[in-house]
C-alpha cells in the first residue's frame, strides 16, 4: 500500500550530449523548487539558472512555487540558442 503523504516525482534535464532523470520522494505540499533542490540536478549541471530557465510538467509551463502532485515529472527547459521559427526562415532564405 502506498503512503498518501508521499509524492513520487521525477525531475528531468536534457542537453544534446546527456539526459538525466532523478526519481525522488517528497512530502505532500512540496513545490517544484523543492523537487529541483532534492534532485541533485542543480549541482550536477551548474549551467541551470533558475532565474532564467523555464520549468514544466509534461509540457505545460509552471513556476518554481507550483505545488506538485504524485506522479508529476518536472522538466527543466534549456534556453534555445536560436528561435526555431527564425532558424527555419533563415534556412529557407539560404536555399533560394
Amino acid at each position: 500500500m502506498t503512503n498518501p503523504q508521499i509524492l513520487h516525482v521525477e525531475v528531468v534535464y536534457a542537453r544534446s550530449d546527456v539526459q538525466q532523470l532523478a526519481a525522488i520522494e517528497l512530502g505532500v505540499g512540496a513545490t517544484a523548487h523543492d523537487a529541483l533542490r532534492l534532485s541533485g540536478l542543480l549541482q550536477q549541471f551548474p549551467e541551470i539558472e533558475l532565474t532564467t530557465c523555464k520549468l514544466g510538467i509534461f509540457g505545460r509551463t509552471i513556476g518554481l512555487q507550483h505545488v506538485l502532485r504524485d506522479g508529476d515529472r518536472v522538466e527543466i527547459y534549456r534556453e534555445l540558442p536560436t528561435d526555431p521559427k527564425q532558424a527555419r526562415r533563415e534556412r529557407a532564405w539560404r536555399q533560394r
